[in-house]
Parts: C-alpha cells; sequence; structure tokens
C-alpha cells in the first residue's frame, strides 16, 4: 500500500460527491464531459483490477468508491441531459 496513491485517490474523490450534488441540485448538466466521465471510470475500473489481482488492501475501497461515484454521475448526465436545451447539446453527447 502507497499512502501516495491512498491521498491522491482521497483528492480525486472529493470532486466527484460535489460533482453529483450540483447535478442534483440544479438538474443541469451542460458542461460536463461524459467521455472524460468515462475514461475516469474505466481507469477506476483498471485500478480496482490491479489491486484485486496483484495488491489487494484497503486501498482497493478507494478506487471502488471512486468508480461508483463516476459511475452515479455518467448515470445522472443521461438522466439530465434530455432537460437540456437543445441548443445547447455537444456533438457526441
Amino acid at each position: 500500500m502507497s499512502v501516495f496513491e491512498a491521498v491522491m485517490l482521497i483528492c480525486f474523490g472529493v470532486s466527484w460527491p460535489i460533482s453529483i450534488a450540483k447535478s442534483l441540485r440544479t438538474r443541469k448538466v451542460i458542461g460536463k464531459s461524459p467521455l472524460f466521465m468515462a475514461v475516469v471510470f474505466v481507469g477506476y475500473v483498471s485500478g480496482v483490477i490491479h489491486k484485486v489481482l496483484c495488491s489487494f488492501d484497503w486501498v482497493t475501497a478507494l478506487y471502488a468508491l471512486n468508480m461508483v461515484m463516476v459511475g452515479v454521475d455518467l448515470l445522472l448526465y443521461y438522466r439530465y441531459l434530455p432537460l437540456a436545451e437543445p441548443s445547447c447539446r455537444g456533438i457526441g453527447d
């Protein structure tokens, strides 16, 4: 277990509840990138797989928690996207 890995995951993890709360409060997702969130989600999935296969420890839970929060944020994006004005939707969203 690396203390630096844990600190990185905690720091990254702080941003997701804020993003989720904003989506729930405003029901607006304009400016969010589903591609970015999907890439980050895949990164966390890879982190969980690595930790399970190679070096399982409590930090695995941080990867999993972050992965769940990104997944929730991504689901909220697609849930609230139909509420966005058509002119505000980006290409590929």
